[in-house]
């Protein structure tokens, strides 16, 4: 028997592998990413056209989806619409273990941009003064999984309240009208219902606030490693500069989003923007939010919290970039 001969053609499979997935890189003629009002950094990106000036040499498209909460996001993402879009980590964690063939590859900010509020002359002062209320929700995004989570401290189960799901602004809107009780917010909405109609942020806990991740589609990054490390280099870059020019930041969030110089402040206030490096603490944060999800039904009781985030959480990507500069 000839033994050279599988290992030719071992290497021969290997080359045919790497020429397609090399053809494929190399045919990509856009790339699809989302843009969102709770992301400063894609903001500074879609203001400044820095991705276009990357991939312009390549011809290469830039197409921006705006994505209204981490539930658009996954869902374009899951459809195929964008090939990276930002979330809450625990947004990312729940589509994960529903199925979402994603990873997550980046950080753009750690924020606390959640909180549960009321309207200014609501009696509502404690999480337990929640039972029986009616409490506007956008399901599967952090404000989602932070009031699961406040309701489970407080011994309130999620059936113990009213949730009404609607999407951030429109959640927004139905407090301000007294449509419903309270609201499980999301900055830069939060911020300006704060500052410009006197709503209270009754319950605040930063350490259940998960970090922003930017997600890739599974299938893109396999296919496009390279690419998924330029975009992050490229996330890099805006993410440096909007540390060093707070003031134009500020502006630019105050433009994208239409909102007064003083809200765009506020949210700022509440984004560290000083490291886009994923990896274990990022896990362990997701990881506390686990339990509770597994608690309301979220997810299945028997689902490995533990496996699903160290298959979610993909650091290579960032490693990489990091390491050209």
């Amino acid at each position: 028997m000839n033994t050279r001969l599988p290992r030719i053609l071992g290497a021969a499979f290997a080359a045919v592998l790497a020429w397609g997935a090399t053809a494929q890189a190399a045919d990509v003629k856009q790339v699809r990413l989302d843009y969102a009002y709770y992301n400063p950094v894609s903001l500074v990106l879609k203001e400044k056209g820095w991705f276009e000036e990357e991939f312009k040499k390549d011809g290469i498209a830039v197409e921006w989806v705006l994505s209204l909460g981490s539930n658009k996001a996954l869902e374009f993402l899951n459809g195929n619409s964008i090939d990276l879009g930002s979330t809450a980590g625990s947004a990312a964690l729940l589509a994960k273990a529903n199925g979402n063939p994603i990873k997550a590859v980046y950080i753009y900010s750690k924020p606390e941009w959640t909180a549960l509020v009321t309207g200014k002359n609501s009696a509502i002062k404690t999480v337990q003064d929640l039972k029986g209320k009616r409490i506007a929700v956008t399901r599967g995004t952090d404000p989602h999984i932070f009031l699961l989570r406040a309701l489970s401290g407080a011994g309130l189960a999620p059936n113990d309240v009213k949730m009404v799901l609607l999407q951030h602004p429109d959640g927004k809107t139905a407090l301000e009208k007294g449509d419903v009780d309270a609201w499980a917010g999301l900055d830069p909405y939060m911020a300006q219902t704060e500052l410009e109609e006197g709503s209270k942020l009754f319950f605040r806990n930063a350490d259940l606030n998960t970090y922003g991740f930017l997600n890739v589609r599974e299938d893109f990054a396999k296919a496009n490693p390279d690419l998924v490390v330029r975009v992050i280099a490229t996330y890099e870059k805006a993410r440096k500069w909007s540390l060093a020019n707070p003031g134009e930041l500020k502006a630019i969030i105050a433009k994208a989003a239409k909102l007064t110089d003083a809200v765009a402040a506020r949210q700022l206030e509440r984004n560290d923007l000083s490291s886009g490096v994923i990896g274990k603490t990022q896990r362990d944060a997701i990881v506390a939010a686990g339990g509770v999800l597994k608690e309301s039904g979220v997810v299945p009781a028997d689902t490995n919290i533990a496996a699903v985030a160290d298959s979610l959480i993909d650091p290579q990507y960032v490693t990489r970039a990091v390491a050209q500069k």
